[in-house]
């Protein structure tokens, strides 16, 4: 578990965000050059971008297919998923994505209607969400949910996901539930990979760790986790 969730000071989550691009472009060596890099400025500028310039807020059936391709480069590959989620005929995927965003608030009906599409699980249709509804949503990443107390072992479950989001959510304030999914993801594969970059991160976090073992007791930060 990353110490950085129950971290109570905004001023390192800031300088962990800061580092997220530096941390992507480290995760790359060794793999297909540039591709996860593309992806994820795919992901995180081009898709929000194009989801919310639609009167009615739904992503297509390649947008989707690219999703999954970025999903599986970031984390594990799982390459039935790739071709199950291409199967997905193009109206399909705009009707269900369409009504899924419409449903919101109500992120768990949101999740359950995205799952209905072909190699869609909560994660994936977490990913859609975020992708739109960022104020509302976060990924359900394997190094975010590994970063959270009381959250292991994982699931790929809507229940789960409730449970995720719902810690998630009560660590925000002026960030994103998102956001906070891009802190945990590069504070993970930082200390997964004692990469460089940490000595750039002042202080300990593991310090917070040991304040605030008991995650009930650390649910929000001391300050605001303030954006610039």
């Amino acid at each position: 578990m990353s110490a950085l969730f129950v971290c109570e000071d905004p001023a390192k989550w800031r300088r962990v965000y800061d580092k997220y691009w530096d941390v992507v472009e480290a995760r790359i060596k060794g793999k297909t050059p540039g591709k996860l890099l593309k992806l994820e400025k795919w992901y995180q500028e081009e898709l929000p971008t194009l989801i919310s310039s639609r009167s009615d807020r739904h992503i297509t059936q390649s947008e989707l297919v690219k999703l999954m391709e970025w999903k599986l480069t970031r984390g594990k590959f799982r390459p039935k998923l790739q071709q199950l989620v291409a199967s997905n005929s193009e109206d399909s995927v705009e009707k269900c994505s369409k009504k899924a965003f419409s449903l919101l608030p109500d992120v768990q009906a949101a999740i359950a209607e995205l799952s209905s599409l072909k190699g869609v699980g909560p994660a994936t249709a977490s990913a859609v969400l975020a992708a739109g509804a960022p104020e509302q949503t976060a990924f359900m990443s394997d190094e975010a949910m590994g970063s959270i107390p009381g959250l292991k072992p994982i699931q790929y479950t809507a229940k789960h996901y409730a449970l995720y989001l719902g810690k998630m959510v009560a660590r925000t304030r002026d960030w994103t539930p998102q956001r906070l999914e891009l802190c945990l993801w590069a504070m993970t594969i930082m200390e997964q990979q004692q990469l460089p970059l940490l000595k750039e991160i002042d202080g300990k976090v593991d310090s917070e760790a040991e304040r605030c073992s008991d995650a009930d007791t650390c649910q929000r930060p001391a300050k605001k986790l303030k954006t610039k």
